[in-house]
């Protein structure tokens, strides 16, 4: 589902245009955006939860060139 059409479903149910329904739905976006670049935990309970994970790098490699690089 793109966000598109997350808003337009959202529009239908709740009987707000698409422009305010975008607002909505851009205000939650940047509220979890930026309660994760500040290393908070954001769950919502019923949907799922997020965090940000700091990883090691670890070398790839191309399929097609058979190149190593890394990840």
């Amino acid at each position: 589902m793109t966000k598109a059409e997350l808003v337009e479903r959202l529009a239908e149910r709740v009987n707000l245009t698409k422009k305010q329904t975008e607002v909505i739905v851009n205000t939650v976006f940047k509220s979890i955006t930026e309660a994760l670049s500040k290393g908070n935990k954001v769950e919502l309970r019923g949907f799922g939860s997020f965090r940000i994970r700091h990883r090691n790098s670890r070398e790839g490699r191309n399929p097609k060139s058979d190149r190593k690089s890394v990840v």
